[in-house]
């Protein structure tokens, strides 16, 4: 190329590239956390029957102090000659009510497990008694007779009719063994593996069935 002068200029030849290393994003993630996901398993009574959820229905210690209800005893050793268990859920307005370990039970003595407290009783048990909130009712007696779910509120010292349960009003609608149970609910027989519920007021939840398989006995 000719300059303005007409002298040929200098070409100065642009340098040549520079070499630059390759260059990666890498995107990191942190992992996933391995704390197990709760699950809804329920928790186990002492006998293998979820605990009932939900306030006590009432307390336990208005039990009678040992007076005879209709022909039921109150006695210092359990009476094994003939045993059932009977389960009880009760609702209330749709929501699920607790049945209370020691009903039954004179001078309750209860026992802390890993399955929640246990109840015994120092001075004297009825043939009628509960020993763990999980619902379960034990009738143990000297001899077989009928027993109703009447018999354990009386004991228990709580009413039981068609418009109460214990200290829930309204009208109440009663299952046993999933067969609606048109007659009076304190005449509900208390027989081996009766799964009872009660409902007060609406809604009125689908009966149950419960796993008596899972029971220890």
């Amino acid at each position: 190329m000719l300059s303005g002068c007409g002298a040929q200029a200098s070409i100065t030849p642009p340098p040549p590239p520079v070499a630059r290393p390759l260059t990666f994003t890498v995107t990191t993630t942190t992992p996933t956390s391995t704390v197990p996901t709760p699950t809804t398993r329920p928790y186990l009574g002492p006998d293998g029957l979820p605990i009932e959820t939900g306030p006590f229905l009432a307390p336990s210690t208005t039990t009678l102090l040992g007076r005879i209800v209709d022909g039921i005893q109150c006695q210092r050793l359990a009476q094994l000659a003939y045993t059932a268990y009977a389960h009880l859920q009760v609702y209330v307005d749709g929501h699920p009510r607790a049945l209370p370990g020691g009903v039954g039970l004179v001078d309750q003595s209860p026992t802390p497990t890993e399955h929640g407290l246990f109840y015994g009783a120092s001075a004297c048990m009825y043939w009628l008694h509960t020993r763990a909130a999980d619902g379960l009712i034990e009738a143990q007696s000297p001899v077989p007779r009928r027993f109703t779910l009447g018999q354990l509120f009386a004991i228990w010292n709580q009413p039981l009719s068609r418009r109460q349960v214990a200290t829930a009003r309204g009208p109440v609608t009663a299952y046993v063994n999933g067969k609606r149970w048109r007659g009076n609910p304190g005449a509900i027989p208390l027989t081996n593996q009766a799964a009872i519920q009660l409902a007060v007021g609406s809604p009125v939840p689908a009966p149950k069935a419960v796993d008596w398989l899972a029971t220890s006995f």
